[in-house]
């Protein structure tokens, strides 16, 4: 019997989608270094500066990539003195940066919904804020409309803060002749939740269209495991707001949340939400039915749909009648202490206009 003859074995290559995985971030590192440096950079550089970072490249695939890179238009070469990183490049690195980044926003939900530490019955404790930077004149010149959207439910409870200039959160500093704009995140009432035993689901954040100061539908959503930023700051920067309409007939399109609780929790949340209303922190516009649809949003067996009002709507409304405004959702923690009342914004504010 003639026995079969079997090929030699083959080391295993690398399947074909790790090994251009692979180069792909290879290349990136390498944009990376180049957008860090002042003056070109060899190729010898290069893998230095890579090694230092935990990359161990040869001095010779090194070479290999700026060749590629250099075709491409990402990177300019100068001969022996090396290459520097082009506008292409840096354009390909910005979206190269911003993939990576898609489901960042859900993370740092989770993180802060960890981190605060506000105790519901104590009031004491860090709560979860929005910070936003605003000239206190401007500001000035639309307090009423401002605390209109508190006062119409249309903002995450009645409380907020007011930073100094030089004041610090998160990363944001408040720069000289501004002040910061402190609003509730609407994620203070994941972890008042959390807290009390009851995990909550964030599915997305969205403009909420108002008829007669009722919520019908969700215009436009965004799912927060698929973005790097805040839905709203994209809705407020894109002027896609209507919050004068809201506070002048209840017409209009406000900024809010979806949100999952288990249907088991469905009174104890309806519970906290008042204790929370009942010292300013309250945010919550519809609870749901076990297993129902809220505003045509289905949600799935053995939960229960929330709509929270998102904690920026307060101050969006400068942004939406023509003045600058720098907000960043989700800016840091600040202690319950520093927050006041809209009735007291008045006041607080006539300091910053002397």
């Amino acid at each position: 019997m003639r026995r079969k003859s079997s090929s030699p074995r083959m080391p295993e290559e690398m399947p074909v989608s790790r090994r251009e995985e692979r180069k792909s971030r290879h290349r990136m590192e390498i944009l990376r270094v180049l957008r860090k440096s002042q003056q070109p950079l060899t190729s010898g550089e290069i893998a230095e500066a890579l090694a230092s970072s935990g990359y161990l490249i040869s001095e010779r695939t090194v070479r290999l990539y700026l060749n590629e890179l250099d075709r491409e238009g990402l990177t300019i070469s100068y001969g022996h003195r090396g290459h520097t990183i082009s506008d292409k490049g840096l354009a390909e690195l910005r979206i190269a940066q911003t993939v990576q980044r898609v489901g960042y926003l859900s993370a740092r939900i989770d993180e802060m919904t960890y981190k605060m530490t506000f105790d519901l019955e104590r009031r004491t404790g860090t709560v979860v804020v929005n910070t936003s930077v605003v000239n206190p004149r401007d500001l000035a010149q639309c307090l009423d409309a401002v605390c209109q959207v508190f006062y119409k439910g249309y903002g995450m409870g009645r409380r907020l803060a007011i930073l100094e200039p030089g004041e610090t959160i998160g990363g944001v500093q408040i720069p000289p002749g501004k002040i910061g704009f402190c609003t509730i995140c609407s994620i203070t009432f994941n972890s008042v939740l959390l807290k009390h035993g009851i995990p909550t689901a964030s599915r997305f954040g969205g403009l909420l269209e108002l008829r007669n100061g009722k919520p019908v539908r969700f215009a436009e959503i965004i799912h927060y495991d698929g973005t790097s930023i805040d839905p709203l700051e994209v809705f407020i920067r894109s002027r896609m707001t209507n919050y004068r309409g809201a506070i002048t007939d209840g017409n209009g399109l406000i900024g809010a949340s979806f949100r999952e609780i288990p249907e088991d929790a469905r009174e104890v949340v309806l519970h906290l939400e008042e204790e929370m209303a009942r010292i300013g922190l309250g945010g919550l516009m519809t609870v749901g039915l076990p297993s129902q649809p809220v505003l045509g949003i289905p949600v799935i067996s053995g939960r229960v749909g929330v709509i929270v009002i998102a904690g920026l709507n307060p101050i969006a409304i400068l942004e939406e009648i023509g003045y600058q405004v720098y907000s960043r959702a989700l800016s840091g923690l600040l202690d319950f202490s520093r927050l006041i009342t809209v009735d007291d914004l008045p006041d607080v504010l006539q300091k910053y206009l002397t």
